[in-house]
């Protein structure tokens, strides 16, 4: 019998960078455990543009493939709410366990401060799919 897969959101407030990361990740190694989403209160035109150079070096994924910047509203009822480290409120979604990673937004740094984030997130990633499955 097929488990039902909870539903992840990653929110941050402009969904660019690290949520849109967070996604692409949950979507290439947590694909069995859980669905990825991402979002915000507010919309970038496009995806942080080093975050898609260096997730493409790393991973060989392109997020601008299937991904683009959304607000909460534009998401499913999700089961788990991931707040990435707003550094002021964070956007509120209901759901069933929220957690707050901290993040500090590597935007506007070197890609070593980029690739910091993306591999600590992809760490965060795995003990995600650890407690869900």
């Amino acid at each position: 019998m097929n488990k039902i897969k909870k539903k992840v959101a990653f929110i941050c407030v402009h969904n660019s960078c690290r949520s849109q990361i967070a996604e692409a990740l949950g979507k290439l190694l947590g694909h069995e455990v859980f669905e990825s989403f991402s979002a915000g209160t507010e919309k970038k035109e496009q995806i942080n543009q080093d975050a898609v150079r260096l997730m493409k070096e790393l991973y060989n994924l392109d997020m601008e493939k299937e991904q683009y910047s959304k607000l909460i509203s534009e998401i499913p009822k999700v089961d788990v709410v991931v707040t990435m480290g707003c550094n002021v409120e964070c956007p509120y979604l209901p759901c069933d366990y929220r957690v707050d990673w901290g993040l500090e937004d590597p935007t506007g740094k070197s890609d070593e401060e980029f690739k910091k984030t993306i591999a600590e997130i992809e760490k965060r990633i795995s003990l995600l799919i650890k407690e869900l499955n």
